[in-house]
Parts: C-alpha cells; structure tokens; sequence
C-alpha cells in the first residue's frame, strides 16, 4: 500500500510579532509629549485651545487605520493642514500621518501606494509651508516629507515579505495536497492490483472445480471411478487455490515487499505447468511456440503468464469440445500470445461470473507494459489476441 512520507509544513515567522495595539500607544504617547511636555522649539508648542485640540486630534484618527486607511491618512493630512495654519507644525501629527502611510501601503499594490505615497509627501511639504512664514525652505518640511517616504519604504517590504510568506505557505499547502492526492492514487492502483491478482488466482481454479463438480454429479452413479477421478482434481484445485491465496495475503503483509520472502512470481518458464495443469483439469491444449521464449523476461513475461491463464480458463469454462489452441510467438519485437477454442455461442469473455470483468483486467495488465489486447468471435471459435513489447530490461 502507499507508504507514509512527511508532508512540508508551512513555514513560521520567525520573529516575534509585535502587538496590534503597541503602535497606536506609541503614536500616542509621542502626541501627548509632544502637546503637553514644554518643548524650546516654539513650533512645537500649542499656544491655544484650538491648536491643542488639532495637536491632540490624531489620538482620535489613528485607530481608525486598519479599517480604513486611505480615509485615515486623507483625515491625518488635514489635520496637519489645520494646525500648520495655526503656526503649529507638531512631530506627533506628522508620526502619525507617517503610520498611516504605513498602513495604507501594507494594503495596496505597490504601484497605487507609491503614487498616494508621492502626493502625501508633496501634501505634507506644502502644508509644512503654512507655519513658515520667515523662510519658504524651512527644513522642518522635508523632515516631515521624509517620515513619509520612510513609512511607504517600511510599508512596502512588510508586504513584500507577507506576501513571500502567503507565496511559500501557498506552495507548501499545494504540496501537501498534491502528495495526498497522490498517496490516494496510489492506493487506487495497489487495490486495483490487489483485485487482478485474486482474479488470477481463484478464476482458473474456480472454473476447474466447477466443471469438475458438475462431471462427479453426472457419473457418481454409474461411473463412480470417473467421479473420484473428479472429486480428486477439485481437491487439488482447491488446495492450489489455498496456497496461491495465502501467498497473496503473505505479500500484502509483508513491509518489505522487494525483502525476498515471497517466491518469484510465475513467468513464461511456467506456461508448460500452467497447461499440464488445464489438461489434468480435462481441458486438451494444444502448444505451439515459435522462437525463444527464454528471451522474454521481466514485466513482459510476468504478464504474458496472466493472459495465458486468462485465455485457457475461458476457453475451459466457456469453450466447446474441452480444447483450445495456444500460439506463442517470441522475436526481437516482444512476444505474441494466441489462443483459440471452439465455441457455439459467444462466451462471456471473462473468466468469472461477471461478463468481462477478466477481460477488462486483462487489458489492464498488458496496457501496464505498453501491449495491445483483442477478444472475439472469429467464425466458430473464440480467439484471444496480445501483443507485448520487450520489457526495458531485455533491451
């Protein structure tokens, strides 16, 4: 069955994440130092009420940021208008337009958040020219201009990397579902395996004890000898159908299945055993084998065994006249498998009781090693046809 493998996780942040509210008490406090402490810059310092109110106004603004930052930023930036026209330029309002800018790009593609970032700089250094009356260049201006370009710059590798970060989660998420989709198709294949397998094993075995059975009822009476001879075969054929079954369970739980502890698996160096044991069964097959079938191994040979198997146990339990003829054909190319049985009707091509369920797993075997399978009525016979190339490993 499908093996366990580990799964890629997604992987962690590695630094330690800052709280949500730890910025807005920053912005904060720098607003109320800068509103209340006495500071020697007189632009710094309300001279009013209304100035204090404007200086203190973005402790109101700032949490708004996260639900609506361009709002935020646009309320922030009159806000700073308001007090530089009272002569005020307060570092707490610019701090705080500074956060918003952050905030605002974190939320945006790049392309959109450096053109507001562009007009927000330009909007602030044209505000800061309100309270500088004395002198147009006032430096105070592109310092402000500054924390704004420094918070989109931040702003934007945050999302660079939260979006590196969403990337290889998505990747690694993606591999997670891949290889569970994998391991259930893998186990698709094992069951699918597993069922063709028992097929091979009970059909052929299956179909000899039935016919044997029905031979001892006809002549237990008259012919009692004959009806042992029956009764023998279904025995045998009950005690090859045990064996190959605990075979097969002996398989399925080993961990190991390449460990060696199950034999080989039947190949072309069977077949003469396969139709010794249809004809002890009372199915007469005649053989005839062109080229060398030694030089056929591998896969190829592996399923060239089914088919056989497959071909004469229909031929048995649905042929006419207990006979059937087996071609083997072996050149450089791969090998060809024909047989031929007589019948009055069309048989159900499959070899159990549901009509072509052995067919269909046969086909399914000889795709597995790239060959060409056909079945069908040919006059008054049954004729089962396979083509399979040469395994790689023969090459």
């Amino acid at each position: 069955m499908a093996e366990h493998t580990d799964v890629p996780e997604a992987p962690a942040d590695p630094r330690p994440r800052m709280p949500v509210w730890l910025p807005d008490v920053l912005v904060a406090v720098v607003v109320l130092v800068f509103a209340l402490a006495p500071t020697p810059i007189p632009d710094f310092r309300p001279t009013s009420v209304l100035s204090l109110v404007l200086v203190l106004l973005p402790l109101a603004i700032v949490p708004w940021r996260r639900r609506w930052p361009l709002l935020t930023l646009a309320a922030l930036l009159v806000n700073f208008g308001a007090a530089a026209a009272t002569g005020i330029l307060s570092p707490g309002i610019g701090i705080a337009i500074g956060l918003a800018m952050y905030q605002v790009t974190l939320r945006t593609i790049r392309r959109r958040a450096l053109l507001i970032a562009a007009c927000a700089v330009v909007a602030v250094m044209l505000l800061s020219l309100l309270s500088a009356i004395g002198s147009v260049y006032d430096p105070r201006a592109f310092q402000f201009g500054l924390i704004v370009a420094l918070s989109t710059a931040l702003g934007d590798a945050a999302r660079s990397r939260r979006d590196y970060i969403s990337a290889i989660t998505e990747r690694a998420e993606r591999a997670v579902r891949s290889r569970e989709s994998e391991a259930q198709r893998r186990v698709s294949e094992e069951r699918l395996r597993i069922a063709r397998d028992l097929h091979d094993a009970v059909a052929h075995q299956i179909a000899v004890i039935s016919l044997q059975a029905g031979v001892a009822t006809s002549v237990i009476d008259d012919r009692p000898e004959k009806a042992k001879q029956a009764l023998a075969t279904i025995r045998g054929a009950a005690r090859s159908v045990l064996g190959e079954i605990g075979d097969l369970m002996s398989m399925l739980r080993t961990a190991d299945v390449g460990d060696g502890s199950t034999g080989p698996q039947a190949g072309t160096d069977r077949i003469d055993e396969l139709v010794h044991q249809f004809a002890s069964s009372g199915l007469e097959v005649t053989v005839r084998t062109e080229g060398d079938l030694d030089r056929v191994t591998g896969a190829t040979g592996l399923v060239a065994y089914r088919v056989v198997q497959e071909a004469l146990t229909n031929a048995h339990k649905h042929g006419t006249e207990h006979r059937a003829h087996l071609l083997l054909r072996a050149d450089d190319d791969g090998l060809a498998i024909t047989v031929t049985n007589p019948t009055t009707a069309s048989p159900s091509p499959g070899g159990s009781e549901s009509p072509g369920l052995g067919l269909l797993g046969l086909r399914e075997r000889v795709t597995s090693v790239r060959g060409t399978v056909d079945a069908g009525p040919d006059g008054g016979s049954w004729k089962i046809r396979a083509w399979m190339p040469r395994s790689k490993e023969q090459s």
